[in-house]
């Protein structure tokens, strides 16, 4: 689920912050990523990450696989810089968490989510990784309330839509608020185009939220991507935009805002 680094565009090194536009612009927009099929970089970095859940139940390991192959965690993990503190908000079972660390030794990470059912799972596959030498935790957290800081990276993956549309401007700004000078808050959320895949996402997501119960959350609320670009600008961070979409079923989106140093 998920593109090598680097092969979702030309996407700029982190912490670079890129070029940015002025306040309120919600940040330049990047050439659009693509999907990993047949991915030829790291091809083993999938199957690694993988086997960390093999003793997971067989719907963990199914969902797990499928959010790999249909989320370009690859491209946001290469925004993360490659060293110091990293924060997942909404880890769910930790794949993002666990990729962030062992792609790179270099990274202490700290995994959030409020989903008691999810987190034992991604504790396990954070205990494998660690006995491998990565450096990973995964905890409970209460509704609202996130670890202090400084981070110097805050993750971000398919979660505020969960949330309205004031909540998740005061999430982008506690974040904002937690990040140590040249930090960045990457911010990965589905836009609202193209249209069609704007509809199948809002589709899958219904039913996983309200019909299936895979995702806790109630109401769902899609903000335009350039609108979280703005509220990052809003909190004195550098912002720039990329679509991911590319050969997904799904409007991936990225915003990366960067804490000036």
């Amino acid at each position: 689920m998920t593109e090598p680094a680097g092969s979702g565009g030309q996407t700029e090194p982190a912490g670079s912050g890129g070029q940015t536009e002025p306040a309120g612009s919600g940040g330049q927009t990047e050439p659009a990523g693509r999907a990993p099929w047949g991915r030829s970089r790291a091809p083993r970095l999938g199957g690694d990450l993988l086997s960390l859940y093999a003793d997971a139940p067989l719907a963990v390991r199914a969902h797990v696989r499928l959010r790999w192959w249909t989320c370009p965690f690859r491209a946001v993990e290469a925004q993360v810089p490659p060293s110091g503190r990293v924060l997942e908000v909404g880890c769910g079972h930790g794949v993002f968490s666990v990729l962030a660390a062992i792609a790179s030794p270099g990274r202490s990470v700290v995994g959030v989510d409020v989903d008691e059912r999810k987190v034992p799972h991604a504790r396990s596959a954070a205990a494998r990784a660690r006995a491998a030498g990565a450096d990973v935790d995964i905890t409970v957290a209460p509704p609202g309330e996130l670890p202090e800081g400084p981070w110097d990276a805050i993750v971000v993956v398919d979660v505020a839509y969960l949330l309205d549309a004031a909540t998740q401007r005061r999430l982008i700004a506690d974040c904002a608020a937690r990040l140590a000078p040249g930090g960045i808050l990457a911010l990965k959320e589905m836009a609202l185009e193209p249209a069609w895949k704007f509809r199948w996402n809002r589709f899958q997501e219904t039913l996983a939220v309200r019909v299936l119960g895979i995702t806790v959350g109630g109401e769902m609320t899609f903000v335009d991507p350039a609108e979280m670009g703005g509220w990052m600008v809003d909190e004195g961070l550098e912002v720039r935009r990329q679509p991911l979409h590319k050969g997904y079923p799904h409007p991936h989106h990225l915003v990366v805002g960067r804490r000036p140093a």
